[in-house]
């Protein structure tokens, strides 16, 4: 076990536990499932992970070779199934949560080795694997448990002060330590060297495009915090497949610029669309943060692959990709390799988000009702709160709200 190959896993680990979890507290009465759900939904799946990714691609003799390598590998499914938590946020039950984990961690598993052992897909960073399909798959299951009534619950499904300020504290981590990310399983020396330079400079131009896009997208030239929180991040998850090729700084900025202008775009204009027009209903916004970024790093990986050659890698090429062999590499062959992943990849998580989506609707798992979703009441004993007595607030007058108080 190489040192820094450890140091990356605790930055992933910390991304999964405390970037995600934080990064979703933006709801006001929905902190304590936030964080708490996350938690359990990463406890679990990370040992579900353990099992289907060793079923597939890692067995040694009969038995599945753990270590450091394969506990980042159960991280990176982990983050795909809390990709898909964000898109039914507050509207699910634990028990819900739970049984999208299982089915999403097995297709996840059977997805990544179609992609990486059979198509021999380069996707380091999990543009495809991880952030395509779980942000695809979490937007057909919202899809199917789509809630006619949910404005019921309008009123919770927003933020104040603190609890955008708690999400920015995910926001921080995961910024920080996406270059490690992208970098933890990619091989030692200059393509994991790549790889965090390439995320580095991606999510420094990809702010920068965020904060001019917010500002431009509002009338009064005012910064959107649901921009700020999220879009910023899209410059990460956009270099996840072609991070460890030559993109170079320059090229990386250019893919970061775009991914955050698009990411803020989608929030602004697209998501609304998606809510009147599709009857998706995406809490956390995660198809401009995780779904078009994702298939934005797909391309990019597609285009990159397809231009690479002896001549820019020299005696590196085989490093990047594992059939770069200088007197038998096909650029194109495995640019549309690329592409075909990404196609495999969104087929896999369509037809599973809604086959999952639909074992998720039968009535049997505790589900919110409408007028209760986006609420830690129903599952957490909140302190300072008697039972009901902040439900009658909401809808009591300044007069009645005064008289409950004495």
């Amino acid at each position: 076990m190489c040192l820094h190959t450890y140091q990356c896993f605790q930055d992933v680990h910390v991304m999964i536990f405390v970037g995600f979890g934080f990064l979703m507290t933006f709801l006001q009465r929905y902190g304590f499932s936030s964080v708490g759900f996350n938690f359990l939904i990463a406890a679990f799946s990370l040992q579900w992970a353990t099992l289907m990714q060793g079923f597939f691609h890692g067995m040694h003799h009969g038995k599945i070779h753990v270590g450091v390598t394969s506990m980042i590998n159960a991280d990176f499914c982990t983050g795909s199934v809390l990709i898909s938590f964000g898109a039914v946020l507050g509207k699910t039950s634990p028990v819900q949560l739970l049984v999208m984990a299982i089915f999403e961690v097995t297709l996840f598993a059977v997805n990544e080795f179609i992609l990486l052992t059979i198509l021999g897909a380069n996707d380091a960073g999990g543009s495809m694997t991880i952030h395509t399909f779980g942000a695809y798959f979490g937007l057909v299951v919202t899809r199917v448990l789509y809630r006619p009534n949910l404005d019921k619950s309008k009123h919770r499904n927003s933020s104040v002060y603190h609890s955008d300020l708690f999400a920015m504290i995910g926001t921080i981590y995961l910024w920080m330590f996406w270059p490690s990310f992208n970098s933890a399983i990619t091989n030692y020396g200059d393509p994991q060297h790549r790889t965090a330079m390439n995320t580095y400079y991606s999510l420094a131009s990809c702010t920068l495009a965020t904060f001019a896009f917010s500002a431009l997208v509002n009338p009064e030239g005012k910064l959107d915090m649901v921009h700020i929180q999220n879009a910023a991040l899209a410059g990460g998850v956009a270099v996840g497949t072609a991070g460890e090729m030559m993109l170079t700084p320059f090229g990386s900025m250019i893919v970061g610029f775009l991914a955050g202008t698009i990411s803020v775009l989608g929030y602004k204009y697209l998501t609304p669309v998606l809510e009147s027009k599709l009857k998706i209903q995406d809490t956390c916004g995660i198809h401009n943060l995780h779904g078009m970024p994702g298939v934005l790093g797909a391309v990019v990986g597609a285009v990159t692959s397809a231009l690479a050659s002896p001549a820019v890698y020299g005696n590196g090429l085989q490093r990047v990709f594992a059939d770069g062999e200088p007197g038998e590499w096909n650029a194109q062959s495995r640019g549309g390799f690329q592409a075909i992943s990404l196609v495999v990849t969104l087929g896999m998580a369509l037809i599973g988000g809604l086959v999952t989506g639909f074992i998720l609707k039968l009535p049997i798992y505790g589900a919110p009702p409408d007028t209760h979703c986006f609420e830690d009441g129903l599952y957490w004993e909140v302190p300072g709160e008697e039972e009901g007595h902040h439900e009658l607030n909401e809808v009591a007058t300044p007069n009645e709200t005064e008289k409950l108080n004495s």
